[in-house]
Formats: C-alpha cells, structure tokens, sequence
C-alpha cells in the first residue's frame, strides 16, 4: 500500500468533521439548524478551508455528543496555523500557573481585542483573508489559560508607549484600552505601566515572557518584531527574571498604572470627532 504521508491535524479534523455529518446522516442544513452555524461555513469546515474556532467546535461537539473530541482535534490543528518557533512556547505556556510579561510597544497577546489582535497581524506579515482570520482566532483562544476554575496568575509590565501608540480605528483603540482597564481589576490579573520616565533599561528593545511552571522550573522567551528564542538554561533563566525584578521596580503601582490607562482613554476621547447624529 502506498502511503500518502504524514497527515496534518488540520486535515484531519476536516475528515473527522465530514465523517461525523455522513454518520448522523444530517444535511448541511440540519446541522446549520442544531449549530447556528451557516451551511456555507459548516462546509469550509469540512473541507479544511477553514480552521474555525473553539466555540464552533464546542457546538459541533454538543450537536454529535462527542465530548471535546472536536475541540481537541482543533487545538493539535491550531499549532499548524502557528510559526514553527512559538509551538514548544504554547505548548509550556498551557502549563504555566504564573506568566510575567514584559511587553515594549504593543498590549500583550493575552490582553488583546479581536480588533486590536487583527491590526496587528496584519501589519505583521503580509495574511489572505482566511489566514489572517486563522491567526486572530488561534491568539484570542489562548486568553483562556486567564479564564475558568483555576486561571493562570498573570503579572504584566507594559512599556508607555503600549498605551499610547493607537490603532488606525479610534474606537477600536478606545475598545482596546477599556478591556486593558477591565483585566487590570481581575484577581489573577495584575497591569504595570513602566513609564517613559523610567529611562534605559536592560529589557529595552525586546519583549520578555517568563512561565513558572508546575514543579519550579521557570523558562524564559524573548521575542522581538520578527524573531523569538526561548530560553532554558536555569543560569540564562535567573539572569532574566533579574531583569525582569529589576524593571517592575521602576514601574508604577498598579492603582497608579490604571490612572494612566484610563488618562490615555480621556485623551484619545477628546481627540475623536463630535457625533453630529
């Protein structure tokens, strides 16, 4: 028997997603009735011309009883849609039971609207329509390690510049800042603006992710606009979390950060034109 080749997850969730239709022996049509799904997106599903997302295969998973079958199927497919260098990072960072960030220029991915997510992919690399969408959805999924019984303790410090650099739609920066300010008050989540004031540092020119993971091993990932390397060494590690210790010194208090959030917004508002409805 000629072999076909090591089969993608992608494609086969797509067999999978035809296989249970043909089983149950619905139409289109009826499984768009028990989804809320439309026929049309139902079939790019199927044929893998879409990935779609976590809360469509939950509901194909409650149409055919299939438990999370389909949503983990989705999950092994998402790491397709990812480069190459992030997937062991995703993978450890599911693992995590506290995340530090330090984010220089953009609000980081985990805090990120749909809106803001697809400016800034999309300014990233040059995406077709369905790929750049792909790419949105599989970074809005994972903001659901901050989320559920037991979500993971985020501690972030965002450069002033995060705040102050706007997207190319007001109201979608104004959107953006507003749930910047709602995460900020969560109990796992905790937002530090290191200010413009606080001069050179060590972490300048880069982002930086730390992941505790369970047992005590901490590993480091350092990202810049076009490479991302992630770190293991204990040694490379402690000098990191250094830094890191170091910076969020300089930062301001979280009550104080949420003042300057919310200042941005007051700016930005005045900025936009009046409503002459």
């Amino acid at each position: 028997m000629v072999g076909r080749g090591r089969p993608s997850a992608r494609s086969l969730l797509a067999e999978e997603l035809a296989r249970l239709r043909e089983a149950a022996g619905w139409s289109l049509a009826e499984l768009a009735e028990k989804t809320t799904y439309d026929r049309s997106y139902l079939l790019k599903l199927e044929k893998g011309e879409k990935l779609g997302s976590s809360n469509a295969m939950n509901a194909l998973d409650r149409a055919y009883e299939t438990g999370h079958h389909l949503e983990n199927l989705w999950f092994l497919a998402k790491a397709d849609v990812v480069p190459g260098r992030y997937r062991r990072f995703m993978d450890l960072e599911t693992l995590a039971t506290v995340r530090q960030q330090y984010s220089v220029s953009t609000i980081p991915g985990l805090l990120q609207t749909k809106a803001y997510a697809t400016e800034v992919l999309s300014l990233a690399r040059p995406l077709g329509e369905e790929r750049l969408e792909e790419q949105v959805a599989a970074r809005i999924s994972r903001q659901d390690v901050l989320y559920g019984e037991q979500p993971q303790h985020f501690r972030a410090l965002l450069d002033e510049s995060a705040i102050r650099r706007p997207t190319r739609d007001p109201a979608a920066w104004l959107e953006q800042l507003h749930r910047l300010v709602e995460d900020a008050q969560r109990p796992n989540i905790s937002v530090q603006i290191v200010p413009f004031k606080a001069g050179l540092h060590h972490l300048l020119g880069g982002s930086l992710t730390l992941l505790w993971l369970r047992g005590g091993k901490t590993v480091a990932y350092l990202e810049s606009s076009k490479t991302g390397d992630l770190i293991e060494e204990p040694e490379d590690v402690e000098q990191l979390k250094l830094s890191y210790d170091l910076l969020r010194d300089a930062a301001l208090p979280p009550g104080a950060s949420l003042d300057l959030i919310r200042q941005a917004m007051e700016d930005r508002t005045s900025c936009l034109p009046p409503d002459l409805t």
